[in-house]
């Protein structure tokens, strides 16, 4: 069951204020899931029980993104207003430097929450900013297409072709190595919230100058990578461990971008290794988990 909070976010005209919804469940230290851009809290349900075994956990829909209404006007869809909104819904639900999970530009918000040292580890699956131009293109240029099929497409079609493995591949196979695992509500569900995501173009222009440098110290960073990744090809996992050679570096293999629906319980599994406390100042990568 969903929930939704309001609070205010510090900007450079003033306080704005910010509602996000958001589900929590379990016991434990919180773990913070974000996910990727015209998705929704939903894509992390099939990781979500193994984690509450473990964690509080709280998953969230980002500004514009599932049942969270877009960022106030004026404000700018960039990584320094994610921080503070990020932030301030921490301190809105009492929770105090969480550890955080995210995918793709989840990954990429996750990482900078360390960098700012507001969270307790980070698990980074296929985060975006560590792309060289073309691939950033080409990731965009795919995205846009997605954007564009799921909008065009009338939901009767989109409801009768989840109903098929053979359909759920046309509709999601870029993102999932396993589409047909997807179940056809979740697969109508997540084609509307890309439809319907806010801010989805203005997400886009803003990530056009983004390319993540920092060297995130003090805090146990994990990035992870489906070897089956089709939007942000995993070679870009290797210079993530260039930028943060902290971090550790896992292979998730039979997985695509999107990996919980593919392997929960390996990126459940990663996810909560990846939360235990750790040596921060360690290396954590050793050959047999190294992304090639």
């Amino acid at each position: 069951m969903s929930s939704t909070v309001s609070f205010q976010v510090p900007s450079p005209s003033g306080p704005r204020s910010m509602t996000l919804a958001y589900a929590r469940v379990g016991t434990g230290e919180p773990l913070l899931l974000l996910h990727g851009i015209g998705h929704h809290r939903q894509a992390w349900d099939p990781v979500v029980h193994l984690l509450a075994a473990e964690r509080d956990v709280i998953a969230v829909d980002l500004p514009g993104c599932g049942e969270s209404p877009a960022l106030p006007d004026g404000m700018a869809h960039d990584l320094a207003t994610m921080n503070a909104a990020l932030g301030a819904f921490c301190v809105a639900l009492e929770i105090e430097r969480p550890h955080v999970a995210g995918n793709s530009l989840g990954g990429l918000l996750a990482l900078n929450l360390g960098s700012a040292r507001l969270v307790r580890s980070v698990t980074a699956l296929s985060p975006a900013g560590f792309w060289v131009p073309a691939e950033r293109l080409y990731a965009f240029g795919v995205l846009m297409g997605m954007r564009h099929t799921a909008q065009r497409l009338p939901l009767p079609l989109v409801e009768l072709l989840s109903r098929t493995a053979v359909g759920r591949a046309v509709l999601t196979s870029t993102i999932y190595a396993r589409p047909g695992r997807r179940s056809p509500e979740a697969v109508v569900a997540e084609t509307l919230a890309l439809a319907r995501a806010e801010g989805f173009h203005e997400t886009l222009r803003s990530g056009r100058d983004v390319q993540f440098t920092d060297d995130v110290s003090g805090v146990p960073v994990t990035v992870a990578w489906g070897n089956r990744d089709r939007l942000l090809v995993p070679r870009q996992g290797v210079r993530a461990k260039h930028v943060i050679p902290r971090a550790r570096l896992i292979r998730l293999p039979g997985c695509g971008h999107v990996p919980m629906n593919d392997d929960p319980a390996l990126v459940a599994r990663v996810i909560l290794d990846g939360s235990r406390k750790q040596d921060a100042g360690a290396s954590r990568t050793s050959p047999s988990t190294a992304v090639s």
